[in-house]
């Protein structure tokens, strides 16, 4: 599995309005093939926002950076210091500690018609 944290400063946005706006794209990033997880992560306090992305291998996460949705937060002008950081997960201790366990539980195969492997 992979994982990136991604942060930005909402500029010339309401929290508000953001919030609207992700609360209508969340189905969107539900529907990705090979996310796991996202979590979406708040604090007004220093005004950084942004998401946990947990995707089930490196292919996924290259789909995913090759698309539109998630090439969003570096070009809307409504974000500001946007960090991109990619891990790789340490299963092994990952699952000890109860880490994904229900997510990956929940994923949904991934089927790549045109490369013919899922």
């Amino acid at each position: 599995m992979r994982t990136s944290i991604v942060n930005f400063n909402l500029e010339g946005i309401s929290e508000e309005d953001y919030r609207g706006q992700v609360e209508t794209l969340a189905p969107a990033f539900a529907s990705l093939p090979g996310l796991v997880s996202k979590t979406w992560l708040a604090n007004r306090q220093t005004n950084t926002y942004g998401g946990v992305y947990v995707r089930r291998d490196r292919e996924a996460m290259e789909d995913h950076k090759e698309g539109g949705i998630y090439k969003g937060p570096v070009a809307s002008p409504y974000f500001g210091g946007v960090s991109i950081r990619d891990f790789a997960v340490l299963e092994g201790p990952t699952r000890v500690t109860r880490g994904l366990e229900e997510a990956a539980s929940r994923a949904q195969p991934r089927i790549d018609h045109e490369r013919g492997r899922g």
